[in-house]
């Protein structure tokens, strides 16, 4: 068996040398890895990792119109090249039509970094992290609370090689720390998690001030029943929400009648005011501290992504202006069937537009509510509303005339993230988050904390 190919973007250029179909799109994800876990105050394991990912997609025309075939392979050897092309040309010719079947994109400048070595991520990403980390161990214990968690950081360099001449390349990286204090009987539990770009910018000792302080509040129990609550909704919990809703925007749904985002009768909600609120919930793949890919990067076709949109050059994007819906997700196919602009998806979200409070400040003005620290377990009840339900976790907090005074049992929800910004009565200062229920598929998200005043708290949860 040969040796990996070493050199990704030559790799890229052989496989397309190598295709005989009417169209060819390679790509290659070079991806290393770092983490750090932790239990009861002390490290339990580390580790780095290394893969390579090359996915090929044929287009073939034929009479009936252009087909397409998609194989992904890891750890592609230079004997399995030509076989891995010759599988996506036998997939194209097995398969019918592709009805999102659009010429491949051209005319894209080259990256000037195509033919550069992958970046490369290692232990020494957590060189300024691990002993802070280590000092909150020591006042952790010391403070008669156990922290566990983790710390991840990966780089992905992406190398895309079209027919059509096409060398694109983006360099991803993505950090994540998750940070759990227990009290030593388990009987109450508190969670940050902070996103990060190189773990500069993430102080494991101030999160375990902030959880120290929850469990502090966790040490007077209040039992209340379901209902309707005010509700202060931190921005980890927006972004989850909202980040659903993003996920569900989907133009060519819309248009067919069966979203949330549907007009009754016909066509689609774009133009409708979701808020009152002077809110704006936009991607951009140049956001400082939240950068993404800046052209469309697809494996597979489905819904409103296309393989043949790869490439693609991808701008900022409105999804709500100023509390008005104003784009909904298309590819150039699903656009063509809605009349709706090209908007692809982008790999970060935002909402702006609130006060400049902190969650501290709505927390101070709040007569009595509920704080809520994160959800989890997230699932669509009905797409028509986009009625979501899920469970509250790690600590809710009953709020009386300003101030915390206790910890009360976790909930059982039910909401739609498009009723909740309409119902919404106020908006925090927008800041870096990670969402927790979707931080293994989305990590980029600045949101601000919500008052919702009558959030549905629908049955009472036992979890912790």
């Amino acid at each position: 068996m040969s040796a990996p190919t070493n050199k990704p973007h030559e790799v890229v250029e052989r496989a397309l040398e190598l295709s005989r179909a009417d169209g060819c799109v390679v790509i290659a994800d070079e991806q290393s890895t770092a983490n750090l876990r932790w239990a009861g105050n002390a490290l339990t394991t580390n580790g780095v990792t290394r893969t390579r990912t090359l996915t090929v997609i044929a287009t073939v025309d034929g009479k009936e119109g252009t087909a397409s075939g998609v194989v992904s392979r890891a750890a592609v050897t230079a004997d399995e090249l030509e076989p891995l092309v010759r599988a996506a040309e036998a997939a194209a010719r097995g398969a019918g039509p592709a009805e999102d079947a659009r010429p491949l994109v051209t005319d894209v400048p080259a990256a000037p970094d195509f033919t550069d070595a992958p970046a490369e991520t290692s232990s020494a990403v957590f060189a300024d992290f691990a002993p802070t980390l280590g000092e909150a161990f020591a006042r952790a214990r010391a403070g008669g609370r156990e922290l566990y968690g983790f710390a991840n950081h990966e780089l992905v360099s992406t190398y895309m090689g079209t027919s059509t001449g096409l060398r694109l390349r983006h360099d991803q990286p993505n950090g994540t720390l998750e940070l759990n204090a227990k009290s030593p009987d388990r009987t109450r539990s508190a969670w940050a998690g902070r996103s990060t770009r190189d773990f500069k910018d993430v102080d494991p000792a101030a999160l375990d001030a902030e959880l120290a302080v929850r469990l502090g509040w966790a040490e007077r129990r209040v039992e209340l029943p379901a209902g309707r609550y005010e509700t202060l909704l931190p921005p980890t919990a927006v972004a989850d929400l909202l980040i659903y809703q993003m996920w569900s925007a989907s133009g060519r749904d819309a248009a067919e009648g069966r979203t949330v985002f549907s007009q009754p009768g016909g066509g689609t909600r774009v133009g409708e005011k979701l808020t009152d609120l002077p809110l704006t919930l936009r991607s951009d793949p140049n956001e400082p501290g939240l950068e993404s890919a800046p052209f469309v990067l697809v494996h597979s076709s489905g819904g409103d992504q296309s393989v043949f949109d790869n490439g693609l050059p991808l701008t900022a994007t409105d999804w709500v202006r100023q509390g008005e819906l104003s784009n909904l997700l298309t590819s150039r196919h699903s656009a063509d069937l809605t009349g709706l602009p090209v908007a692809p998806g982008i790999d970060n979200l935002i909402l702006d537009g609130g006060e400049d409070r902190s969650l501290e400040e709505m927390v101070a003005s709040t007569t009595r509510g509920l704080l809520l620290t994160c959800l989890w377990y997230i699932r669509e009840v009905d797409p028509a509303t986009l009625l979501l339900t899920g469970l509250t976790r790690d600590g809710v907090y009953l709020v009386e005339n300003g101030e915390v005074v206790g910890e009360v049992n976790n909930f059982r929800f039910n909401e739609s993230p498009v009723d909740l910004l309409g119902r919404a009565t106020e908006a925090g200062r927008t800041e870096k988050t990670l969402p927790r229920e979707w931080s293994d598929w989305f990590t980029r998200a600045a949101m601000p904390a919500l008052r919702v005043p009558d959030f549905n708290m629908s049955s009472v949860s036992q979890g912790v």
